[in-house]
């Protein structure tokens, strides 16, 4: 005989599945999790291997590769050898874009000691250096990415081939979330779309539950969250139970469908957000003062400004990892005319990254929040096109502030023309192992198993960089 169910009865057998996922995560903070009936949500806060120095991480991420002897390794022996090829001990150097034999090019850049630390910064980023002693400069960052696509697609998921998690999704797998109302990891775009696509901040082999949350550049920041007037809040309930019955009904046959899974988390949690993200989204609430300072009544910084005060806002609200594309569609990309390029990406975001670090140190966020700053490589010494700069993986820079690291140094270094990186050599999977450690994980003990394989980060090949950890 066929059972048949009502419609009641189906809620009252069927909710209680994968739809209360979501409830433990929303009840987390109420009570232990073993006082809780309700199955363990998988983005509940866990616990860290080792104390963590940052509860939270933005990254700001310059797309196309900002010139590193440009902004913060100021190198006097390019002066020296403008219009000169390298000298005979650099070999016969071939730039990404088949380039080779080309002289050097001046930098026009003025240089000034910041700060009581005395950190070196180049007139391009006067803002930023007046947080000078925020800053902890490396000077000796290394990618295998030479291309746009192979070097953001590394230093966002570690290597250069599509397919596996980015690095707010290993942090949100690792750590979980500090909130029940907004997603544990949301990304920011500028006007434009970022080469590789959501695939950036996507989860690859792992459940589609950890992946990123996009936000948008104009309108309602998180779409889709509007409900239609004639929709009461108790209708919606009704609705949302009776959807996730049934999702929750069809994924007992499809055990390994990660995509429904996170389906029917993000329903639960659009459906919190309602109430909640309008509000951490409302900039009405912020001062003219406040706006200023991120350079939100200035047209070339209200963009960037704007996505670094919401950044801002959702670290106060606990959300785990922001990341935020400047440039997004490889702008900060400068094969010819880098003073023109240069001076328009640093003027837009200058400004709203110094404000930033301002307004989370005056709060008391700076210490547990983890800045970081830079692209998917540097530019060369070398010209392009006469008056530009190439690719450059061998050699760049990365910032980084607040969440534990040592402020207002420079580490590691390049060679006498910045082409190389020489002196303690952090590689894209150093990087990645030091931000997770100075978020209280080991790098080596965060595993995802993928088709009987451990997987990590870092691919097996990652250490932390201890130099720069305070």
């Amino acid at each position: 005989m066929t059972s048949t169910f009502s419609r009641r009865e189906m809620l009252l057998q069927s909710g209680t599945g994968f739809g209360a996922l979501a409830l433990a995560g929303m009840l987390q903070g109420v009570g232990s999790a073993s006082e809780s009936t309700a199955a363990p949500s998988p983005l509940m806060s866990k616990l860290t291997h080792h104390p963590a120095r940052a509860k939270s991480v933005i990254f700001l991420f310059m797309e196309g590769g900002p010139s590193h002897i440009d902004t913060f390794d100021p190198k006097p022996a390019i002066q020296k050898l403008a219009g000169k090829p390298l000298p005979d001990s650099f070999g016969r150097v071939i730039t990404a874009m088949g380039e080779f034999d080309s002289p050097v090019l001046e930098s026009k850049r003025k240089w000034k000691q910041h700060g009581d630390s005395g950190l070196w910064v180049s007139d391009w980023l006067p803002h930023m250096a007046t947080r000078a002693d925020d800053l902890a400069v490396i000077r000796s960052c290394w990618t295998n990415g030479i291309n746009h696509s192979g070097g953001v697609c590394q230093m966002n998921t570690g290597t250069q081939f599509a397919g596996r998690p980015s690095l707010g999704s290993w942090v949100t797998y690792g750590l979980g979330t500090q909130n029940q109302n907004l997603p544990a990891f949301v990304v920011m775009q500028d006007k434009g779309t970022v080469v590789n696509g959501p695939r950036n901040w996507g989860t690859g082999f792992m459940p589609a539950i950890y992946q990123g949350t996009q936000m948008q550049i104009e309108g309602t920041p998180f779409a889709n969250l509007d409900v239609p007037k004639h929709v009461n809040p108790r209708q919606q309930r009704i609705e949302l139970d009776y959807l996730t019955a049934i999702n929750s009904r069809h994924m007992q046959t499809r055990r390994d469908n990660s995509e429904l899974e996170a389906r029917i988390r993000s329903y639960e949690l659009g459906f919190q957000m309602q109430s909640h993200a309008p509000e951490a989204v409302d900039l009405s609430q912020e001062t003219a003062e406040t706006k200023s300072l991120y350079g939100m009544d200035e047209k070339e910084t209200s963009e960037f400004g704007r996505n670094c005060l919401l950044a801002r806002r959702m670290v106060e609200r606990g959300v785990r990892f922001i990341q935020l594309y400047h440039g997004a569609g490889s702008k900060w990309d400068a094969h010819s005319n880098i003073e023109s390029n240069h001076t328009k990406m640093c003027r837009e975001m200058d400004k709203p990254v110094a404000g930033l670090l301002t307004d989370l140190a005056r709060r008391g966020l700076l210490d547990e929040t983890l800045v970081v700053w830079g692209g998917e490589f540097g530019r060369t010494p070398m010209s392009e096109q006469g008056n530009g700069r190439d690719h450059n993986p061998t050699g760049f820079t990365m910032v980084m502030a607040g969440g534990g690291v040592k402020a207002g140094q420079a580490f590691g270094a390049t060679d006498e023309v910045g082409l190389h990186a020489v002196e303690d050599r952090v590689h894209v999977h150093d990087l990645h192992s030091t931000i997770l450690y100075l978020m209280g994980i080991d790098h080596r003990k965060l595993i995802y198993v993928n088709k009987g394989r451990p997987e990590r980060i870092d691919e097996n090949e990652g250490h932390v960089y201890k130099k720069v950890v305070g």
